[in-house]
């Protein structure tokens, strides 16, 4: 196609002849291009992720509270009525033990009190132990055309060279 500077129309059939020129005239060409875009895979290389167990020691430093117990046996021997209930003073629980009495006639006796008092005591406790634990450890095996270096890398993010530790 034509078009001139004095905006002329356009002279049909010049876009696929020569263009002819006339003085005064400015010629526009106007062309296309086309773009293809396709994806192709490529493999550069394979991956390999392992887990290590390793273990480590790790220090123990701590308070330990133990509980025990200490019973007293305390004789009474008062003439009561009716059996008591057991009870809290504390830390001290109170149980108490009745004893049938024959008499002329019958009456209960507080023969004893059974007293159980808790007493903690705390001890402390230091110890060394083994604990286990697990690093990923990931291997790069680089294709035929991929020249790079092998590498592993912890799971601290850091690599190292052909795979070591």
């Amino acid at each position: 196609m034509t078009a001139n500077r004095d905006n002329d129309q356009l002279h049909e059939g010049d876009e696929d002849q020569g263009v002819k020129r006339t003085p005064g005239s400015a010629t526009l060409q106007v062309l296309a291009e086309e773009l293809s875009v396709s994806k192709e895979t490529v493999e550069t290389g394979r991956v390999r992720v392992a887990t290590q167990t390793r273990e480590r020691e790790a220090l123990i430093d701590e308070d330990l509270a133990h509980e025990r117990v200490e019973i007293e046996t305390v004789p009474l021997g008062l003439r009561i009525d009716a059996v008591p209930e057991p009870r809290q003073e504390g830390d001290t629980t109170i149980i108490p033990v009745v004893e049938e009495v024959l008499f002329v006639k019958r009456q209960l006796v507080l023969k004893e009190e059974v007293r159980i008092r808790r007493v903690r005591t705390t001890d402390h406790h230091r110890e060394t132990v083994m604990l286990r634990y697990q690093e990923a450890v990931v291997t790069r095996h680089p294709s035929d055309t991929d020249k790079a270096d092998t590498e592993s890398v912890s799971a601290s993010g850091q690599a190292n060279p052909k795979g070591g530790d």
